[in-house]
């Protein structure tokens, strides 16, 4: 038994209100439970509840047993001074307020039907991945549909937060926000928070002026990166070197960028080399980006905004000096894919906000024409039944296990709250 399946419990009247009463036998009418708060002080705020014949406006505490009390220092702590109800699974002593008036007690256990009881034992027993796998499946689809839009905006919320950071940085220019989200999503996991440090150490005027101008763009990101400082004997190192060292003196760019990027266990498609040169190529190609993706709804457009390969030299090449095979390296649709998912969809969702407009089904129908993604979290939904149609059913999927059942928060998922009606 857990203190949340109280919560849950007293928030949803799950037991017998019609007949209470308190462990001192005084009948309880419960006009308003409260609000459930989820923060410091008493769990729910501002009840209205009538004990024996006398009408309480305040909070109630609820606790596994009435011992508790003592064992969080409440009797310390002025938010409970205003405590009209203590609720508990099981009473074992009798907690007193700062004027010694004694606080009135509920022991739900005589309350709650054995089916509800069975039903959160069931739901909470042994996990090997998460709590309700095997019964996951049989949802109702009605349920499920709701609660995957609702983790969606849970979602997107989270990833809206760092737009806004970088919002603030840049003096509020979203052209600068977006050229920063991209680059730390062009380096991808591993070199990600390089690249966006190296993005923030460009000011974005700088982008502006240098972007018809493709190999000094590519000079500029491959020097803040520290990719120019070594001596080669590469002509186009030695050219993209001298055109970073007279950008730098002409700009007099202070904020270089020194962490080392990471070519270990990456695919040489995804070296950093080549994303670096293909978002240099990126902006060459695309004056005025975010005006561009900001309205765009459709995935076919966003794909060709997004045709951009690397600079003529990465063609034969994945590091300098040496010299590969010729081949082509665009973005790849699977690539773009990910650019959607982690930066045009939250920096619409960001812009519109930050408007005050709505655009929920805009975003909704984008990314239901995104292919799901894969990762191992997705592969092990499809074990139980679940099969994503889209990257609009991925992302709330995430959302589900690593904000409700990696936490064990069944109590406040609409799934395990499904389950529990159950019998």
């Amino acid at each position: 038994m857990k203190e949340d399946f109280l919560h849950y419990l007293w928030k949803f009247k799950k037991f017998d209100a019609l007949n209470l009463k308190t462990f001192n036998n005084e009948e309880i009418t419960i006009s308003n439970s409260g609000q459930y708060l989820e923060l410091a002080g008493p769990d729910f705020f501002n009840a209205q509840i009538t004990i024996g014949t006398q009408k309480w406006a305040g909070n109630v505490e609820i606790h596994l047993k009435s011992s508790d009390w003592y064992v969080h220092h409440h009797e310390k702590d002025t938010n409970y001074e205003n405590v009209i109800l203590h609720v508990v699974w099981e009473h074992d002593t009798e907690i007193f307020r700062s004027d010694n008036s004694e606080i009135p007690v509920l022991e739900l256990k005589d309350y709650v039907e054995k089916d509800t009881i069975e039903n959160y034992q069931s739901l909470m027993a042994l996990k090997s991945w998460i709590f309700c796998e095997n019964q996951l499946k049989n949802i109702d689809e009605f349920v499920f549909k709701n609660w995957q839009e609702r983790l969606f905006f849970e979602r997107l919320e989270r990833k809206s937060k760092p737009v806004f950071d970088v919002l603030e940085q840049t003096n509020r220019d979203w052209e600068a926000v977006l050229f920063c989200l991209l680059a730390k999503n062009f380096g991808l996991n591993t070199n990600g928070d390089t690249f966006l440090k190296i993005a923030q150490s460009i000011p974005f005027s700088i982008i502006r002026k240098e972007s018809f101008e493709e190999e000094n763009l590519e000079a500029l990101i491959f020097g803040v990166s520290g990719l120019l400082d070594s001596e080669k004997e590469d002509n186009y190192f030695k050219d993209l070197k001298f055109r970073y060292l007279y950008l730098l003196n002409k700009y007099q760019i202070q904020k270089i960028c020194r962490e080392p990027l990471q070519f270990f266990k990456h695919r040489p498609d995804n070296f950093p080399t080549i994303r670096l040169s293909q978002l240099a190529n990126l902006y060459h190609s695309q004056q005025n980006l975010f005006s561009k993706i900001s309205t765009l709804s459709s995935l076919k457009d966003i794909y060709e905004v997004f045709q951009v390969c690397t600079s003529k030299y990465w063609l034969n090449h994945y590091q300098f000096d040496k010299e590969s095979p010729k081949k082509k390296k665009p973005l790849s649709k699977s690539f773009i894919d990910l650019i959607v998912i982690n930066t045009i969809i939250p920096l619409q969702f960001a812009f519109a906000k930050s408007q005050g407009k709505e655009i929920s089904e805009d975003l909704i129908s984008l990314l239901n024409e995104v292919a799901p993604e894969k990762n191992a979290i997705i592969d092990k939904f499809r074990s139980f039944g679940i099969q994503p149609k889209s990257a609009f059913e991925t992302q709330s999927l995430l959302q589900l296990k690593n904000e409700y059942c990696t936490k064990s928060k069944c109590l406040e998922c609409a799934i395990g709250m499904e389950l529990l009606k159950k019998s």
